[in-house]
């Protein structure tokens, strides 16, 4: 039994009525949404005053660790220590702290947006709307009391290794990763310790139905943790190809002359959303707004998106060439508030399904 701060995600959404829909969320509102804050010099001096910021993330270490040192160079005299763990993990150790009366972590990124509904219940979120934010987000992007925002939107893909599978040849809808020809060629990650693929396995088995993962386990799985390790399999010419796995990876490694290609299933791909968020009784306060200013920035955005291979709600941002638009995709429906009441059943069903 994991270790929760006070109630449990799914009491807390059903006491709170809260409704997220789409790429999106929305929370009840508890409290007038703050001005709008621009970076001051003055929040720059106290910032590295401070000295340092604790980010908590499930983003890949590698993307993250070049946000913290784009930001460190810009900020000269701040240091950014990333703590990156899968979104469960991320979610438990803050809780375990939490109620350990640890206040070490400042802000946090998490590819499981139902764990914001909890913590902002739980009154543990600083309300801070940053001045970009507030200009350039989509309102359905950043929660209505200022409390976090959309940091990065990705999709949970199929993918193929291209020196394994000719393109005329590669799978191109869910429903091919069934043949046979892919038995024991197959890698993909766990819900229970992936918020992305909790996510995605949400979509999936809403719009596939549970049938479909019980015939894809027999197809001799790789199974594997992390929404980041599929990619890296693949890339290794470990499986031939990915029933799912961050879009983001498959970008990276592409453009960096690796053999894979990615696929945007017929039935549509999962959609995930990962907001950022600043801790109430955190150690670095001004740190912590410097820093969230920097990563919901067009600059700090455009990072993920380049380097990243990231998607990104900022109005100002633009997609990289080469990479196939979001909006040419057919994309699932995201649904956190369902993942939240499911989540428990959807990671019993699937560890019974694939026996792992």
């Amino acid at each position: 039994m994991r270790e929760r701060l006070g109630p449990t995600r799914r009491d807390v959404l059903i006491g709170s009525g809260a409704v997220l829909a789409g790429a999106a969320f929305s929370t009840r509102v508890t409290a007038a949404a703050p001005p709008a804050e621009p970076v001051t010099p003055a929040l720059i001096t106290a910032a590295t005053k401070e000295g340092q910021v604790n980010y908590y993330t499930s983003t890949d270490l590698p993307v993250a660790e070049k946000l913290a040192r784009a930001f460190e160079a810009k900020y000269p005299g701040i240091a950014v220590r990333v703590e990156r763990t899968g979104a469960e993990r991320v979610f438990q150790r803050i809780g375990q702290e939490y109620a350990s009366n640890i206040h070490a972590v400042d802000v946090v990124n998490s590819s499981d947006a139902a764990h914001f509904i909890v913590w902002k219940r739980n009154g543990i979120l600083a309300p801070y709307v940053p001045e970009e934010v507030a200009k350039f987000y989509p309102d359905e992007h950043r929660d209505v009391d200022g409390q976090f925002a959309s940091f990065r939107v990705w999709l949970s893909i199929i993918a193929y290794n291209t020196n394994l599978v000719k393109a005329e040849e590669a799978p191109r809808s869910f429903a091919d990763l069934l043949d046979p020809k892919w038995k024991g060629k197959i890698v993909k990650a766990h819900p229970s310790y992936s918020g992305t693929i909790m996510t995605a396995t949400y979509q999936m088995q809403r719009d596939l139905g549970w049938s479909y993962f019980e015939k894809l386990a027999k197809q001799n799985i790789m199974q594997v943790q992390s929404s980041t390790d599929p990619p890296k399999k693949l890339d290794l010419g470990e499986r031939a190809v990915m029933a799912d796995g961050n879009e983001y990876n498959i970008f990276q490694l592409k453009e960096s002359g690796r053999p894979v290609e990615p696929v945007y299933a017929a039935e549509g791909s999962p959609i995930i959303v990962g907001p950022n968020g600043i801790f109430k009784d955190c150690p670095h306060p001004n740190a912590a707004k410097l820093f969230q200013s920097f990563a919901l920035s067009r600059e700090g955005q455009q990072l993920n998106i380049e380097i990243g291979g990231l998607r990104s709600v900022h109005a100002q941002t633009r997609e990289k060439a080469g990479r196939k638009p979001l909006k040419e995709i057919k994309t699932m429906k995201d649904d956190p508030a369902a993942v939240e009441r499911e989540g428990e059943s959807i990671k019993s069903r699937y560890t019974r399904i694939f026996r792992v």
